[in-house]
């Protein structure tokens, strides 16, 4: 039997998953931006973030089928920049940078799912933009590992830690 992505250590996130655009869930909102480390503190340079969220309404619903295509090479050029989807998919650079422009979600957080190599398995989290009543329920030593860093008006920052000291809390929800 062949081995699969989750048996194997990839990375295999940058063929056809990222694609244009795919931080950009909405203009005229904020920026959330961080890096993805590993263990040791280092930069991750091929991890990849997937994000969940609600519209500001609250909403869970998003608009369907955003991308554009080249019509005469088919090529993706993006999202139309108009309907808001909920979500987004994003690389990280060769710093483990990454970058995500939204709106702020309805229900308090957006819902990340993180894939890099030496994971067989992805991990879930969460980023609040605000303190909110969930984070009262964990530990205090390691909720603020779920709170983002407002830096200024519309730019928070929020690092993803895989292991260590710092370490993100990550949800089990398999």
């Amino acid at each position: 039997m062949n081995p699969t992505p989750s048996q194997t250590v990839g990375p295999f996130y940058g063929y056809a998953l990222p694609f244009p655009g795919g931080g950009d869930i909405a203009t005229g909102g904020i920026t959330v931006h961080g890096h993805v480390y590993d263990g040791a503190g280092d930069p991750v340079p091929d991890a990849l973030l997937e994000f969940w969220q609600a519209a500001p309404s609250g909403d869970l619903t998003g608009a369907p089928g955003t991308l554009r295509r080249d019509q005469a090479s088919g090529a993706l050029l993006g999202r139309n920049g108009v309907d808001f989807t909920g979500f987004g998919r994003v690389p990280t650079d060769a710093d483990g940078r990454w970058t995500l422009r939204t709106l702020v979600p309805g229900n308090g957080y957006i819902s990340v799912c993180v894939f890099a190599r030496g994971l067989l398995h992805h991990l879930y989290t969460r980023i609040y933009l605000a303190h909110e009543a969930f984070l009262d329920a964990l530990p205090s030593e390691r909720a603020h590992t779920l709170l983002a860093t407002p830096e200024r008006e519309g730019l928070y920052r929020f690092d993803v830690h895989l292991q260590g000291e710092k370490e993100t809390i990550f949800f089990d929800l398999g």
